[in-house]
């Protein structure tokens, strides 16, 4: 087999392998903005202090990255919580810049407040646990096991949206606020239900990306994240989290394919053409379907 073909599919398996920790971190995202109507601009804060977690119990304790995900929940729960009772039910009605500002100073807040704890510098800790040995690539069984995790977390997410009474709930409310209301359902505990399993889900998400990126956990990390996990909401369907979860997949697959190839190309310089790919398969995927993969309310 020609060596190009072997690192092709070799980065296309690590694709999706990241892919569904993307589709992770664009879950919560998307989760928010179908059942508020709310774009959380300041989502890579969130990843950040994920990320964060992941790095002190690791260092600290000896505490897997893995293992961490759990606390990176609970500490999302706590967040969204706070943001939400404090300030996002205030806000709930109000014009869309409102929200966008809201979530963008907090976003802003929570990155000095890590550049004050813990400073700027960059910071990374090495988790191996052994390598699966494939015929045209090598996968280190940490990533595999943040793609177990991924799926796993996005799995319990839709059997809990599907068949849990609160799920249904907020389900019944994405689809008719009033209605839901009449019948009993609590709308604004849903509410901030919601948007806390939303950031318990994006803070979670930073965790297992510390898999991935050794020496990238620093205050500012998330703006990059943020990007993506745009790019892959609207394309899978911005209020789907389900179509997240799929989008995710199909950017890992881009980003590192397009890698592979815009490498053979002299002058260019890979990386930052992998963006260009990416967009360029948002915007034709988008004339063909305005609404995403799964359809505004997919899933």
């Amino acid at each position: 087999m020609p060596p190009f073909l072997i690192a092709l599919y070799g980065n296309l398996l690590n694709g999706a392998i990241l892919g569904a920790v993307y589709g992770m971190m664009t879950m919560g995202l998307s989760l928010i903005f179908g059942v508020l109507r709310i774009v959380n601009v300041g989502h890579g804060a969130f990843i950040m202090v994920g990320a964060y977690t992941a790095f002190f119990l690791f260092t600290l304790y000896g505490i897997p990255p893995l293992l961490a995900v759990p606390f990176s929940f609970i500490i999302g729960m706590g967040l969204g919580a706070l943001f939400f009772y404090t300030v996002i039910k205030r806000l709930i009605d109000s014009p869309e810049l409102t929200t966008l500002l809201a979530t963008f100073s907090f976003g802003v807040l929570l990155e000095e407040v890590a550049k004050l704890l813990w400073g700027p510098d960059y910071r990374g800790f090495n988790w191996e646990v052994g390598s699966l040995h494939l015929p045209f690539v090598t996968i280190p069984l940490e990533k595999l096991y943040a793609f177990l995790a991924s799926v796993s977390m996005a799995l319990i997410l839709y059997i809990w949206f599907k068949k849990g009474r609160s799920g249904m709930a907020i389900r019944a409310i994405m689809e008719d606020r009033e209605g839901a209301s009449c019948c009993g359902i609590n709308v604004d505990g849903m509410y901030g239900l919601s948007f806390s399993i939303g950031i318990a889900l994006t803070v979670a998400s930073g965790s297992l990306l510390t898999l991935f990126i050794p020496v990238g956990i620093h205050p500012y990390m998330g703006g990059i994240y943020t990007l993506k996990a745009f790019v892959i909401a609207v394309l899978g369907g911005l209020s789907s989290p389900w179509g997240a979860f799929f989008g995710g997949f199909i950017f890992g697959l881009v980003e590192n394919g397009a890698y592979s190839l815009f490498g053979l190309v002299p002058g260019l310089e890979p990386f930052s053409m992998t963006y260009f790919a990416a967009f360029l398969i948002l915007l034709i995927l988008l004339l063909i379907r305005p609404e995403g993969l799964l359809g505004a309310n997919g899933g």
